[in-house]
């Protein structure tokens, strides 16, 4: 294909942030694509009194296509305010760069696609075919009503009060040319990019001479694509459905004005014109434009969503001939999008622009993304606590070593709308969908019409299905009645997972890129079918990376100091390490998922950065830890415990597997209250541990905020501790080598 020529212009504002973020694809794609830029916007008015300079001109003239950032414009007065001195007495007329681009390229089609990149609810794709040179944005439109328009405005009972001087005037100009051509570009939108239908949105009910005359032109473009069904609908209509239901649209296409503010909505029902993509056609000309503005507040903030200028140039780039390549830009930002995979402040994240950007390239080059899951448990059951939601905690871990964490889970009562709510917002944006339970043949078993719903597909009987049901119930003497029919009932097209431990059958099935994997709820039943899923029916997913974990319990600190330590930690180390935090009192778990040659460094690396509050490196307390050691040498204690009041002794005989041995070691704990005592919870406590051995004594201190009735498990845990540290000589952690 011979190389093509695109004219970059960045603008104003965010628009040269987002397209230094985002051009940078075109190079990963290794596309025969040549950039060139040029100047445009408001510093160009202020400097030479035209915000499109000749050279610009040029430049167009000799480009297969235009990408523009963002331009920002200003009311005449503004504009004149703000021009070089020496340029303000000429006063030149500002126009804005848009306006001199759609006019000097006859850019008559706005395309405005609308798709559901986030993910969640039912699929929806279509476009917004806005007419651009005339329409109530002709320029008919005029301060005071003009005398060759007096006569026909005069006997207007609100003229007449008004007088002439206070009525003004519009004309919506439509003609034949306009409306054939934009008529014709929708029909062709339709045609080549599979949409079902062609809407006309327009006002028939209350503009019906001037409505009238556009059906007449859609009845004749329409004659020449015949397998295109169309509608006119109200515009009003056309934005409660937009709102309501997307789905149902293929081409919308309007006058300039009612396009234009659906094609804004189009941007809302996406989830924010940070999203929303922009072309304008002509027959001889185009430019393409991300929709967000120059939005000149967040300018050098780093903020700004650049997926908008990366579908712009997917709508660039298919223009030009490279289709697969567009579709590939698109499936990025789905994937990221959908993945919440480094997104900006405005669909939730914390990303900068070009992180952001970069996680798009990243998903163009299929680099591997981490999969993760939802799981939805239901009943009503469980929410009133008659159950324990076991099933969600075992499916979480099942997850989890299959290499699929688990995201969210929610518990759902038995509600239809409920459970296809909880489902719908992971379907796009997680991997795997587990839905458990509410798969009975009662009248509160609605988890398979909520299945249904959420994915947009209708229920099937299965035969299969319900052959098992009958000869698993006959099998045990059970009676058969109409309600069991109700488990024989599956999405429409899904995979049947057999129950070989009961009569409720599971499926499998795919929407939006999720696998959806539908339970029944007892765990005899549900779990075993989700282990033989997760092994064998998941070959789509990667294998889960090898992956160790390091472990360390710690004392002392809280969760906020140790993930800043932690995280420093894992930052400066250069290693792919996903550290994990668990706070439950009085402890901090800490773990690290390591690739499993980096393992042995990172445990160094902790324990040299938390050497003073490590207690050990296994999931047991310190009165646990030292319980064993004091079995392992035949020790008892001699405890003098005021601080616990017996609370240490009671623990330390209770984890113990003999409380025989010699009584060489002694210990005494003790308190002084700072800012309280010991019935006030305020303040805190210095705590000192005493140990005592025929070596001599040592003495270990700790302080610790007087939180409440539980500081005492604090004491005790850090009395044991103590002793440990003292038995084995030294403060790091009691590993397995040393125990």
């Amino acid at each position: 294909m011979n190389r093509k020529t695109v004219a970059v212009l960045p603008g104003d504002g965010i628009g040269p942030e987002v397209l230094d973020a985002a051009l940078p694809v075109i190079e990963t794609l290794g596309l025969p694509v040549d950039l060139e830029f040029g100047d445009i916007g408001w510093e160009y008015w202020r400097t030479e009194g035209n915000p499109v300079p000749d050279r610009t001109w040029d430049l167009i003239g000799r480009s297969d296509a235009v990408l523009l950032g963002a331009t920002t414009s200003k009311p005449r007065r503004e504009a004149l305010a703000e021009l070089a001195p020496e340029l303000r007495a000429s006063a030149p007329q500002y126009i804005s760069p848009i306006i001199q681009l759609r006019q000097r390229l006859d850019l008559f089609a706005n395309l405005r696609p609308v798709e559901n990149y986030l993910g969640g609810g039912t699929p929806y794709r279509f476009c917004v075919v806005r007419e651009n040179t005339e329409g109530l944005y002709a320029g008919l439109d005029w301060n005071h009503v003009p005398d060759e328009m007096w006569p026909l405005v005069a006997d207007h009972p609100n003229v007449r009060r008004s007088g002439r001087q206070g009525a003004t005037a519009s004309v919506r100009l439509q003609t034949s040319h306009g409306l054939d051509r934009i008529l014709r570009f929708a029909f062709e939108t339709a045609r080549g990019h599979g949409h079902e239908r062609v809407t006309l949105a327009d006002k028939p009910n209350v503009l019906r001479h001037s409505s009238a005359y556009v059906l007449e032109r859609l009845e004749a473009i329409a004659a020449d694509y015949p397998e295109i069904p169309f509608e006119v609908l109200n515009v009003d209509a056309v934005a409660l459905w937009m709102a309501r239901r997307p789905e149902r649209f293929g081409v919308i296409v309007a006058e300039n004005m009612f396009g234009d503010i659906l094609s804004d909505l189009g941007g809302g029902v996406m989830g924010g014109l940070g999203l929303a993509p922009s072309a304008n056609i002509g027959e001889t000309g185009n430019y393409f434009e991300p929709v967000h503005g120059s939005a000149p507040a967040m300018a050098g903030h780093g903020r700004a969503n650049p997926a908008a200028a990366f579908l712009t140039i997917g709508l660039l780039l298919e223009h030009l001939g490279f289709e697969h390549e567009a579709r590939g830009v698109r499936d990025a930002v789905r994937h990221v999008t959908r993945r919440r995979d480094r997104v900006t402040y405005d669909l939730g994240g914390g990303a900068t622009t070009t992180e952001a950007a970069q996680a798009v390239m990243d998903a163009c080059r299929a680099v591997p993304h981490a999969p993760t899951s939802a799981v939805v448990t239901i009943g009503d059951e469980l929410l009133r606590g008659d159950l324990e939601d076991s099933n969600a905690r075992v499916a979480s871990r099942m997850l989890a070593e299959r290499g699929i964490p688990v995201r969210v889970r929610h518990t759902i009562g038995d509600d239809e709308a409920g459970i296809a709510d909880a489902i719908r917002p992971a379907l796009g944006r997680d991997d795997v969908v587990v839905v458990m339970g509410g798969l009975g043949p009662t009248s509160d078993d609605v988890t398979r019409g909520a299945v249904a719903r959420a994915l947009g597909r209708p229920l099937e009987h299965r035969e299969e299905a319900w052959q098992g049901v009958v000869d698993r119930l006959t099998r045990f003497g059970v009676a058969i009645h109409d309600d069991n029919r109700r488990q024989a009932l599956f999405t429409e097209g899904a995979d049947l997972l057999p129950n070989l431990n009961g009569s409720a059958w599971g499926c499998r099935t795919q929407a939006q890129e999720s696998t959806v994997i539908m339970l029944p709820g007892p765990p005899r039943e549900c779990l075993p079918m989700l282990e033989s899923v997760l092994r064998d029916g998941l070959a789509h997913l990667p294998d889960p990376p090898e992956v160790t974990a390091v472990f360390r319990r710690t004392l002392g600190l809280i969760e906020a100091d140790a993930a800043a330590l932690v995280d420093e930690l894992v930052r400066d180390s250069g290693v792919p390490v996903k550290p994990a935090y668990r706070w439950h009192y009085p402890y901090v778990d800490i773990r690290l998922g390591c690739p499993p040659e980096s393992a042995d460094v990172m445990g160094k690396r902790l324990d040299t950065a938390l050497a003073d509050h490590i207690v050990t490196d296994r999931d047991r307390t310190a009165v646990q830890e030292l319980a064993l050691l004091l079995d392992e040498r035949g020790l008892v204690p001699d405890i003098d415990d005021q601080l616990t009041r017996g609370v240490l002794a009671a623990e330390l005989t209770r984890a113990r597997r003999s409380g025989e041995g010699s009584a060489s070691l002694g210990v005494s704990l003790s308190g002084v209250w700072h800012g309280g005592d010991r019935t006030t919870y305020t303040g805190t406590v210095a705590v000192t541990c005493v140990v005592r051995d025929e070596t001599g004594e040592r003495a270990y201190t700790s302080t610790v905020p007087h939180r409440g009735a539980e500081v005492t498990t604090y004491f005790t845990e850090f009395a044991a501790w103590s002793l440990t540290r003292h038995l084995i000589g030294r403060s790091h952690p009691l590993t397995e080598e040393s125990a």
